[in-house]
């Protein structure tokens, strides 16, 4: 039996916004409502629940991108263990692949909300074919390619931004309206593919790191997190220069290597925040902030609320 594979165990999922509810007078099933909308290269399916129900199914015949927007699932997939699907998360399954669905805290005020992007095969095709033939691998580690395995997934913000766009895209009044799904799908399958890449170092880095430079340098960091990290020491541990480095690991894990360690910095500032014998001015300078004022700013705009509050919620 495969294991369920949600990566990154310390990384947030970021949750796309939820669209506006169906009336409760225009709702056709209390169980899965589905609101479809088609495009010429994937058809947006938009599901809401306002019941509990178990062991409800579903199918698509193509490749199906889905993420959560409200409530809570429980997902049966891929022949794993059941796992409990929240908004920031997302689960993509191959073509004609079953998935079958526990709603056990769905209700009319506290529905689900879902996408499933169903999206076409040529699609898919052609962005891999337009990565793998400009924009390779650092590494000679295979080909960009949409990992089955790696099925669910904490969404970056960029993958959820996209994501958000997408949905707007019924409501507008332009014309163009295939035209913009079609950027913005590719925009979406180059954000799945980066946030995979990214997941799957950062869950692996240290089996990776004798062979993958960019595992060896998220291993660095994460040994090295309170030290003045530059970028520069982070290009010559990978052997490239500076502007290669940065545009490289940008490219094929979605953020900046700055980015990444503010994010290794905050999770562990969120660790220690749970000690309640550490302060907050200890867990900002033990965790690399060298100013708190800009540990503070940082924490917030990452978690939502300033460490001070964060720390009163976990005790």
């Amino acid at each position: 039996m495969n294991q369920n594979k949600i990566m990154y165990s310390g990384w947030k999922g970021v949750a796309a916004r939820p669209v506006a509810l169906t009336p409760q007078r225009d709702l056709k099933t209390l169980v899965e409502n589905r609101t479809v909308f088609n495009f010429n290269n994937c058809e947006l399916n938009i599901f809401e629940t306002h019941q509990t129900s178990e062991q409800v199914r579903l199918r698509f015949q193509g490749m199906v991108f889905t993420t959560m927007l409200r409530g809570k699932k429980v997902m049966h997939v891929q022949e794993t263990e059941p796992f409990a699907y929240l908004p920031g998360e997302s689960v993509i399954l191959p073509e004609s692949a079953p998935m079958v669905i526990d709603f056990p805290e769905a209700s009319m005020l506290n529905p689900t909300q879902c996408i499933a992007l169903e999206i076409d095969r040529q699609k898919i095709s052609d962005t891999l074919n337009l990565l793998n033939e400009h924009y390779p691998k650092v590494e000679e580690s295979g080909p960009w390619r949409i990992n089955m395995e790696q099925f669910h997934i904490h969404n970056s913000l960029e993958l959820s931004d996209t994501v958000n766009r997408l949905l707007r895209i019924p409501g507008e009044h332009y014309l163009a309206k295939d035209a913009l799904a079609n950027i913005t799908l590719q925009e979406l399958l180059i954000r799945l593919l980066q946030t995979q890449a990214r997941a799957l170092l950062m869950e692996q880095s240290t089996a990776l790191q004798t062979r993958h430079r960019f595992a060896f340098v998220l291993q660095y960091i994460r040994e090295h997190l309170t030290d003045n990290l530059t970028v520069q020491q982070l290009a010559s541990l990978a052997c490239m220069s500076k502007p290669h480095f940065f545009r490289s690991f940008k490219r094929e894990l979605g953020m900046s290597p700055i980015d990444y360690i503010l994010h290794e910095r905050i999770q562990l500032a969120k660790r220690l925040l749970a000690d309640p014998n550490v302060s907050v001015s200890e867990a900002g300078y033990q965790s690399g902030f060298n100013n708190l004022t800009h540990f503070a700013l940082q924490f917030k705009k990452t978690e939502g609320l300033p460490p001070s509050h964060y720390k009163k919620v976990r005790r």
